[in-house]
């Protein structure tokens, strides 16, 4: 019988479970929750999946429920400072003590299905899903925004049915476990969309749309698309932090609306939200009051997305952890920071398409790239710095420095105070980085 009396040996069970399994499957998890009364049945939820922006719409979302006076709960991956931030209610990450509860409540069950399966108990991210099915059936939130871990068909979250599905963007990543095409990534995020459950569509290519609503199609979901069921428009910045948009469906308009997190994708996220916010509350029968829409859409903050940290010298952290969020980095910068020179402080993991990325954000003249490293989750390692500087190309010369600390220092020596600090690569990276700059 495992024992677990701490919430330093309740976090440290979790993190030394297995990552993975060979063969996806549902199976385990159905069996996981069977023994635990299927909490998942017992909560109201929204499920949000897609290769990037799920954090961003679900804070989005989160903002805009929290002012219409829902009590929210977030279930999110990975943490940027604590674990207990995976789950969370308006905001808030539960307490160490639930954390311990919830893991020693969880533990006769995992011991049984270790000697029972054949090829053994829970996973790492089984478990951490199931604490939280566990916690929010207990009802400790009125609606949970439940995001999924990878992809979708075969993600642990995926044994719930909930009152929306939102599928934000399809984009390359996670390639060796969802496929080496777009539509083969789509159709294992459009394994979330369930019978007659309404579908929410961000901006996707055509041919991972294609994919998306033959599924919902399948399952009688009633799809909204991004451009067609909802449209935005005169997107413009209002200041260098803050931007704003027009959003419009058959049945509503808002304008000007506002959000302080940058870029065009944000501007598509918050939309996503939008829409996703609309079908809940018109399934709630619960009028929309665009006060609300307003004041949660100006509110919502997800730290470490484009997120500045420091005025003097400029310094802003990103977790542009794959080439999709690297592209829509760039772009950013090609656009709204033009007038900046830019030193990037870099860290990928090595299992990314690091070569691709560095070489997106090295095509801009004014950016300055110092390559680094960091200790990489378990086993994951950040990217070898010694073929970088030959095997890349790029505007100008990359720089390497082994230690990130000293990294970040050569950059500061570098730029003058006119010029901007963008810290960026593995969401992991960022976590670390993020303790120098915010208590």
């Amino acid at each position: 019988m495992t024992e677990v009396k701490t919430y330093e040996e309740a976090v440290a069970f979790i993190h030394g479970r297995t990552k993975f399994k060979k063969i996806p499957t549902l199976a385990r998890m159905r069996k996981f929750m069977a023994a635990l009364d299927n909490p998942q049945d017992k909560i109201k939820a929204i499920h949000i999946a897609g290769t990037n922006g799920k954090g961003s719409t679900l804070t989005f979302l989160r903002s805009m429920l929290q002012e219409t006076g829902y009590k929210v709960g977030t279930f999110t991956s990975p943490f940027l400072t604590r674990f207990n931030e995976r789950i969370s209610v308006d905001g808030e990450p539960i307490s160490d003590a639930e954390i311990l509860r919830l893991v020693q409540k969880l533990l006769p069950i995992i011991d049984e299905l270790d000697e029972t399966l054949p090829e053994g108990g829970p996973t790492e991210f089984e478990i951490i899903t199931a604490m939280m099915f566990s916690y929010f059936a207990e009802g400790h939130a009125d609606v949970v925004l439940v995001e999924v871990g990878i992809g979708g068909l075969y993600d642990s979250t995926n044994v719930v049915l909930p009152s929306v599905s939102v599928i934000v963007n399809i984009g390359f990543d996670h390639m060796k476990l969802l496929g080496n095409t777009l539509a083969a990534i789509a159709s294992q995020k459009a394994g979330i969309i369930k019978q007659n459950v309404p579908t929410v569509v961000g901006q996707v290519d055509d041919e991972a749309l294609d994919v998306i609503i033959k599924t919902a199609k399948q399952k009688q979901s009633h799809y909204f698309c991004f451009d067609s069921a909802y449209q935005v428009s005169n997107r413009r910045y209002q200041d260098l932090w803050t931007q704003k948009f027009d959003f419009s469906t058959e049945n509503f308009q808002f304008k000007d609306l506002r959000i302080s997190m940058l870029g065009n994708y944000q501007i598509n996220n918050a939309s996503t939200a939008l829409q996703a916010y609309l079908v809940f509350l018109d399934l709630q029968k619960v009028p929309v009051i665009e006060k609300n829409v307003k004041n949660g859409l100006a509110k919502a903050f997800w730290a470490g997305r484009f997120e500045k940290v420091s005025e003097q010298p400029l310094v802003v952290l990103d977790g542009a952890h794959n080439e999709p969020a690297m592209e829509e980095i760039s772009e950013l910068l090609k656009t709204h920071f033009k007038q900046f020179d830019i030193y990037i402080v870099l860290a990928i993991l090595e299992d990314k398409q690091y070569h691709k990325m560095i070489q997106t954000l090295g095509k801009l003249t004014n950016v300055h790239i110092i390559a680094t490293t960091f200790a990489g989750p378990g086993k994951r390692q950040s990217a070898n710095l010694s073929e970088l500087t030959t095997s890349t190309k790029t505007a100008n010369p990359i720089q390497t420095e082994e230690n990130w600390q000293l990294a970040i220092a050569k950059a500061s020596q570098l730029m003058s105070s006119e010029d901007l600090l963008l810290i960026t690569g593995s969401l992991y990276f960022i976590s670390d980085v993020r303790k120098l700059f915010v208590e």
